[in-house]
């Protein structure tokens, strides 16, 4: 029996991290912390809120009481952790809530899996999800991101998740933690929140609202689809070696310009309506301040050790994508408006009179 505790769990990845390891292992124990911050969508997982094998937690990965009481009463021995700040345009205005969340926050988790399993560390695992963001930006004719390159953050954002990574490491080699990271390219897919590229560009073209592009849209980005990632997660986490560090990539490199051209095209195509006719919706405006140029993984240790590929094409990827933002209007509408919000006290009202 495994008891796993997967923070944010409520977001965009780890909604679908949850549904997989609850759906494919009901056997273990699926405990989701999140703190329900603007990210945190519990309407993500109404599929399988009332699975016998699934509980919700709401509290901060910050609050070190709060996560110690949920190792102790769940009897925790393994960890997904995915809670985190992870806008960049966010970042650059309120760096403090990121350093707060991202580092102080795995700290926290860090401590009490420490203080909890008190060095019986026999099938136990921290696993931390990061970004490849850390790694800092590529030219166009530089060789792609490794396990082995060296951290460069450029952002607040992408600086905490360093200094996030850099304490697992930390607690690994000071403590003999059992641990591993993974650092993964940009997500696409299902139950992402509309202020991320993808699904902000499929809800203004359907709504003929502008499509800003920063600068010329040259910025180069590796794209992975969250229910490959999710998988890879998995993988890892089962069969990955202790204190290794493994790149998740989808070999997707794309323009910004070029992706949204794709995305304007397959939702004008759903739409009905003329291709490219969503073009002039696209709108250039003032480059984000530190830009990386370009992020670009090598999977190849994780293909060769695990073989673990990507199932999807970006084409193949964007076509699911779209149709189910399409499909799924309320859920978009409901996130947009912030009527999900809503869905929170329902939820609290139903699961207190259980």
């Amino acid at each position: 029996m495994k008891n796993i505790l997967i923070t944010g769990g409520a977001g965009f990845i780890g909604s679908h991290v949850v549904r997989l390891f609850v759906n494919k292992y009901p056997e273990y124990k699926i405990v989701n912390l999140d703190k329900l911050t603007y990210a945190g969508n519990l309407e993500n997982l109404k599929d399988i809120e009332n699975v016998s094998n699934y509980a919700f937690v709401k509290a901060d990965i910050c609050d070190f009481e709060s996560v110690s009481n949920v190792f102790a009463k769940y009897s925790i021995n393994g960890v997904l952790h995915l809670a985190a700040e992870s806008h960049v345009d966010r970042s650059i205005k309120d760096p403090f809530t990121f350093a707060k969340t991202n580092i102080l926050g795995t700290l926290s988790l860090l401590q009490a899996a420490k203080e909890c399993w008190k060095e019986n560390y026999s099938d136990k695992l921290f696993h931390h999800i990061s970004t490849d963001e850390v790694y800092g930006a590529l030219q166009f004719d530089e060789t792609l991101f490794t396990e082995q390159t060296k951290y460069n953050p450029h952002s607040p954002y992408s600086a905490s998740k360093a200094g996030s990574d850099h304490f697992v490491r930390a607690f690994h080699n000071t403590y003999g933690l059992p641990v591993v990271i993974t650092n993964c390219s940009n997500n696409y897919g299902p139950y992402q929140f509309p202020e991320k590229l993808i699904p902000l560009f499929i809800n203004n073209i359907c709504n003929n609202k502008p499509l800003p592009v920063y600068g010329k849209g040259e910025n180069v980005r590796d794209w992975l689809y969250v229910i490959d990632h999710a998988r890879a997660i998995d993988l890892i986490f089962h069969k990955g070696r202790t204190g290794e560090t493994y790149n998740i990539g989808g070999f997707n490199e794309w323009k910004n310009i070029d992706l949204i051209k794709v995305i304007i095209k397959t939702v004008d195509k759903f739409l009905g309506r003329a291709e490219g006719e969503s073009e002039k919706l696209i709108t250039y405006v003032t480059d984000r301040a530190g830009h990386d140029l370009r992020y670009a993984i090598d999977s190849s240790k994780l293909k060769n050790e695990l073989g673990w590929q990507p199932s999807l094409q970006f084409e193949e990827g964007i076509e699911k994508t779209v149709k189910w933002y399409l499909e799924n209007r309320q859920w978009l509408d409901n996130v947009t408006s912030g009527a999900y919000k809503q869905y929170y006290e329902e939820y609290y009202e139903y699961r207190d009179k259980k």
